[in-house]
């Protein structure tokens, strides 16, 4: 009778096993395409095997030390490493529509096409200049000066004149009105010519001023 009895014992804890092994196959109960819930006899293992990956992988989809011990509970929600590979290889896809995106291009274009009416606007200003460039100024007044009299190193080159008619550097044909013409460059402004826009104060050698009579000129910018 007893040994009845130990060889069902035996058989009864055979079959246990066997159930146990059976259901620790199963390797938990799949959420989705990247998660399964652990059952009770689950193991790292066994999830890896079902999952067609290395222990060592699913360790590091979850953060889990490599070739640690995985201590797992009934209940847990398990990462599969697809759910990592899957993310990496949407990012280039983002990117990819981004590059490909042609309404990028649109603010280059909208730039190019504002500064277009740059180069207009200098040529613009070019023929201002070159329009003003020998044209008549008008009828002046005209007094002699000599510079080395007033003890002025400045030479005979230049003219004095109100500078808000004419700023220093300009070059002046000035025609008298005996028809003598001079070509002078504003350098100064004397007194007469500093109180009356008109007026222009030639530099001139004594000797070689011409009659009183000459008091009017054309001026023309050179």
């Amino acid at each position: 009778m007893k040994k009845v009895l130990s060889i069902a014992l035996v058989s009864t804890m055979a079959l246990t096993a066997i159930a146990a092994s059976t259901k620790t196959a199963q390797a938990a109960v799949i959420l989705d395409n990247h998660h399964v819930q652990v059952e009770a006899g689950d193991t790292y293992k066994d999830i890896a095997a079902n999952a067609g990956v290395t222990i060592a992988e699913l360790e590091q989809a979850n953060g889990r030390e490599i070739g640690g011990f995985d201590l797992i509970f009934p209940g847990e929600t398990v990462t599969l490493p697809g759910a990592t590979t899957q993310v990496a290889t949407q990012q280039p896809s983002t990117t990819q529509a981004a590059a490909e995106d042609t309404s990028y291009q649109a603010p280059a274009q909208q730039a190019t096409q504002v500064q277009a009416p740059a180069p207009a606007q200098t040529q613009t200003a070019s023929t201002q200049a070159t329009t003003q460039t020998g044209t008549s100024q008008g009828t002046f007044k005209i007094s002699f000066y000599d510079p080395a009299v007033l003890g002025s190193n400045m030479g005979y080159s230049g003219v004095a004149a109100n500078l808000s008619v004419f700023p220093k550097g300009t070059t002046l044909k000035i025609t008298l009105s005996d028809g003598t013409v001079l070509i002078r460059t504003v350098n100064d402004t004397g007194t007469f010519a500093y109180s009356n826009p008109n007026q222009l104060d030639v530099a001139m050698p004594n000797n070689q001023i011409p009659s009183y009579g000459v008091t009017t000129a054309s001026v023309e910018v050179l």
